[in-house]
């Protein structure tokens, strides 16, 4: 088994090395840190570069998510000759049972919303690190998951975050009817060691980049303060709902902020009344400036 070719991804940060045969084929593996590596001698020894991030293992390939300290230009090529070398060493790549792969034991269960039109499923399992929502079947390139969802004719658009899924559905259907049935689909496709979201292809969109530290520190100081209290006050009750907030721009002249809401959020009835009454006073309470105006855009 070798490496045969490096390939680099949508997100700059990371790097697709494929093999010429695979490595697993029912489960999916992601390692963030030295301390996780114990199925996986292969990630350990990479974790000994001090620009590794998170290495993800699946299929035929490994995928490495590197800091900011490097770029991949300049050392791709000795990651890929350092896992050939450890390869042809003898070295593992996975140390595990391949019996125990077979089922991933998973919860699923139902939330609801503030929208009536969105239910939350909520799973055991990381789906995603990095949020991802899909208006329809041809924005699911990433989302293995969200393709095969988008096959019942009631969804309407899905959003993917951290360890949970929000689908919206169209009014020809209510929730009783369809979700132990969407529940069991989720359950069973994730047990089956099909992947949620392959991080690896997610285009990073003007919004992702904008929730990137290099962004962040570009910023002015009160579009800093403000990104800061969304992060740490709102953005975990919103989530809680099943919905995502991203700050998107703050005018000074008009003391107006943008933000894009997602899931749930985004076309809920209550929503307005949530950004005039909770995060508009906040940021003015906080910022000490009573001007401030809170505008959504629907993710």
């Amino acid at each position: 088994m070798k490496v045969i070719s490096t390939k680099i991804t949508n997100n700059p940060s990371i790097v697709k090395f494929e093999l010429d045969e695979f490595i697993i084929k029912t489960a999916n593996y992601e390692f963030k840190n030295i301390d996780e590596t114990k199925e996986s001698p292969l990630a350990k020894q990479l974790f000994f570069l001090p620009f590794v991030k998170t290495v993800y293992i699946s299929g035929n390939f490994i995928a490495i998510e590197k800091f900011s300290i490097v770029e991949w230009e300049d050392v791709q090529e000795d990651v890929a000759t350092q896992i050939n070398e450890f390869i042809a060493g003898g070295g593992e790549i996975l140390n595990v049972d391949p019996s125990k792969n077979k089922k991933q034991p998973i919860t699923i269960y139902a939330e609801t919303t503030p929208n009536p039109s969105v239910l939350k499923f909520v799973s055991n399992k990381l789906l995603t690190k990095t949020a991802l929502e899909c208006k329809n079947i041809d924005e699911t390139a990433a989302a293995p998951i969200a393709r095969a969802l988008f096959k019942f004719p009631f969804v309407k658009e899905i959003f993917i975050d951290e360890n949970y899924i929000s689908i919206t559905k169209f009014a020809v259907t209510e929730w009783d009817e369809i979700t132990l049935e969407l529940r069991t689909f989720i359950k069973e496709y994730l047990e089956n060691g099909n992947v949620a979201i392959d991080e690896t292809v997610i285009v990073k969109t003007e919004s992702h980049q904008k929730q990137q530290e290099g962004y962040f520190d570009k910023l002015d100081t009160t579009s800093q303060q403000i990104i800061n209290i969304i992060e740490e006050y709102v953005k975990p009750a919103v989530q809680s709902d099943g919905g995502n907030i991203v700050f998107e721009s703050f005018d000074a002249t008009e003391k107006r902020v943008k933000v894009i809401l997602q899931g749930a959020c985004s076309g809920c009835p209550s929503s307005t009344f949530t950004l005039k009454n909770g995060i508009e006073n906040m940021l003015k309470d906080m910022l000490k400036d009573n001007d401030i105006i809170v505008e959504a855009i629907n993710g």
